[in-house]
């Protein structure tokens, strides 16, 4: 098989789909590597490196998807490389399409077998393609809400750990699971006082057990939501449903409850944010206020560390890639459930049902497509 890399070209979007080191294991498996020219530069991957391992790099990103059988990226692609798509191939990325009805009609209308990292799943009812960038999100959340907070970028001028005689940050953390995990944990090493708040009992007490007394604990409810909101010096919005858009857990109507220069850092974003105040931003110009309330809301924030996230992602993803590679999509498929489960769209078929329900369009189920 040829499976191509394209660089990725959302802005400020510095990871890239393959490292070296899964170019030569796909290279030893017999399949042909097309990496497009500098594709690897900003996660600090020289086309050298990709050479040595046996790939040929490519000049354009026209060429790639012309040629290549599988294309693997990073982020769901954009508008123009969309077009490229073809019918019969195969594009393997991160896609949430729930928020997003433009890219997801695009890629019906494109033919293309569309596998979607984020609802790969694994024999423990976790998100295996997720989890990496969910954890490197995680633990960047609390970072880049403590920027959000410094008084020159609008926010309450509150330092995370306090010092001695000045108590420390207050951060609430929506949310326990992968995301929420690690956002807690690095807000509590920088000396916040950290609540976590989650509605499965069973994850909070895991939390209670690993953590103990690391971070504060809470069933999440209504009532119990606004009360740390209105205390809150960052709220980190942790929420997850796969596939889904997510819920808007924090109202507009509830930012004037808040503390003027708060900080709200949406992890949620990719699925279309879990504060209702919430829309996409970018590295380049990443926070904007809403009601006297400073929100984070950049739409691929592991993008900021590149080369830790790019080595994360492909260590995760290379052994489905080549099993797609080596089987066949749809053998691969068929062999790997959970791998089936990542399966988006087919030849012009919506085939994730939280998708279909979000964006009111008919799904057919995908184990009807692999068996033909």
């Amino acid at each position: 098989m040829k499976i191509g890399c394209p660089t990725e070209i959302k802005p400020q979007e510095f990871r890239v789909g393959m490292t070296p080191n899964a170019a030569r294991e796909a290279v030893a498996h017999g399949h042909e590597v097309l990496i497009q020219a500098g594709a690897g530069k900003g996660a600090g991957f020289e086309d050298a490196d990709y050479t040595a391992a046996g790939a040929a790099i490519i000049d354009t990103a026209e060429e790639v998807f012309a040629t290549a059988d599988m294309i693997v990226k990073v982020k769901e692609p954009q508008a123009v490389e969309r077009k490229m798509l073809r019918e019969g191939q195969v594009l393997f990325t991160y896609l949430h399409l729930a928020p997003d009805p433009e890219q997801t009609h695009d890629l019906i209308a494109s033919g293309a077998t569309c596998i979607a990292y984020e609802t790969v799943t694994d024999a423990n009812g976790g998100l295996p393609l997720l989890a990496p960038m969910s954890e490197v999100a995680g633990r960047l959340a609390p970072q880049v809400g403590a920027w959000t907070l410094q008084k020159a970028n609008g926010g309450r001028g509150v330092l995370m750990g306090g010092v001695p005689g000045v108590g420390p940050a207050r951060v609430l953390v929506i949310g326990g699971g992968v995301v929420g995990t690690h956002a807690a944990r690095i807000a509590a090493g920088m000396g916040a006082d950290v609540t976590v708040l989650d509605r499965s009992l069973p994850r909070l007490r895991y939390l209670d057990d690993v953590f103990g007394n690391a971070f504060n604990t809470g069933y999440s409810s209504a009532g119990l939501l606004a009360e740390h909101l209105a205390e809150a010096d960052m709220v980190i919005g942790a929420v997850l449903i796969p596939g889904a858009e997510a819920p808007k857990l924090v109202t507009r109507a509830q930012l004037s409850d808040m503390k003027p220069g708060a900080a709200l850092v949406d992890v949620a974003i990719d699925q279309g944010g879990c504060f209702e105040t919430s829309r996409a931003t970018t590295h380049a110009d990443p926070i904007y206020e809403v009601d006297g309330v400073m929100h984070y809301c950049v739409a691929n924030m592991p993008g900021a560390v590149a080369r830790t996230s790019t080595i994360a992602l492909g260590n995760a993803t290379m052994p489905f890639m080549l099993s797609l590679a080596d089987k066949g999509w749809r053998q691969a498929c068929a062999d790997d459930p959970h791998l089936l489960n990542g399966l988006n769209v087919h030849a012009g078929q919506l085939t994730y049902y939280a998708v279909g329900r979000a964006l009111g369009i008919d799904v057919i189920s995908p184990q009807k497509i692999v068996k033909g």
